[in-house]
């Protein structure tokens, strides 16, 4: 792609190789939408389980609300690691588990205080404790963000690993192939655990992991087209193309 840029940095008068910071433009706010669309799928999976009438065999294929939104996350999980490679994803990444783990705390501390009476009389503790008391309960909490870790960072190896392999071309395969993992992991853990902790009952478990899973990966799929268009326009409008050739991709490291 024309304009591609190197991910080797600038050798320094002492010999050493330093990364000459990037200022970019839009890179801030697809964290943001990142973000948000993590927190608002994570609320919206605790306060409802859809069921459309669709079943594989005698299989249900209900999910939980927030399945409608998380896959976005993931695609905006790809275009962050196309674009500006595993190293700022990771950051993004990170970004998305401390606001995450801030909600949930917030709303545990808020469900430990006295509502007032008028309060409780039109809604009261048992409905917050039945729709966000599975965002903030102990054991969601670390099912959820265990699973967002996992698979988030599943994600954005498979899709960084796959560029180099690729050198680049067949953008389709490493967004597919990376959801594939990505959302494998994380649908898993997420409901295996919630379930371990009572948040769904287990007779739904395997109809959640399932049909969860079909639908994650399908919208990935359906959203491919607009994947491209999203990455292709962002390269051109940063001027910025990465490869992870030289990258340390420990999850653990903070620094871009």
């Amino acid at each position: 792609m024309s304009g591609q840029k190197s991910n080797h940095p600038p050798t320094t008068p002492a010999g050493r190789r330093a990364e000459a910071p990037r200022a970019y433009r839009f890179f801030d706010l697809i964290m943001v939408l990142f973000v948000t669309v993590l927190l608002v799928s994570n609320i919206a999976s605790s306060a409802k389980i859809v069921d459309w009438g669709v079943s594989i065999g005698s299989l249900e294929l209900a999910f939980d609300a927030g399945t409608l939104l998380f896959p976005i996350s993931y695609i905006f999980g790809d275009v962050l690691t196309e674009v500006y490679g595993y190293r700022r994803s990771r950051r993004v990444i990170w970004a998305g588990f401390g606001a995450a783990l801030l909600m949930s705390a917030t709303l545990w501390l808020v469900g430990r205080m006295p509502g007032e009476s008028e309060w409780e009389r039109y809604a009261g503790q048992a409905s917050y404790d039945a729709i966000l008391g599975g965002v903030s309960s102990g054991g969601i909490i670390i099912a959820s963000l265990i699973a967002y870790f996992a698979g988030e960072f599943s994600n954005s190896y498979v899709m960084a690993k796959m560029k180099i392999w690729t050198r680049g071309r067949f953008l389709w395969t490493r967004t597919i192939a990376s959801t594939l993992v990505g959302e494998g992991v994380d649908t898993a853990i997420f409901i295996l655990a919630a379930t371990l902790f009572g948040v769904f009952p287990w007779s739904l478990a395997l109809t959640l992991i399932v049909s969860n899973y079909i639908f994650k990966v399908s919208i990935e799929a359906i959203m491919t087209p607009l994947t491209y268009q999203i990455v292709n326009l962002l390269k051109r409008l940063e001027n910025e193309d990465y490869y992870d050739y030289d990258t340390d991709f420990n999850p653990f490291r903070l620094s871009a």
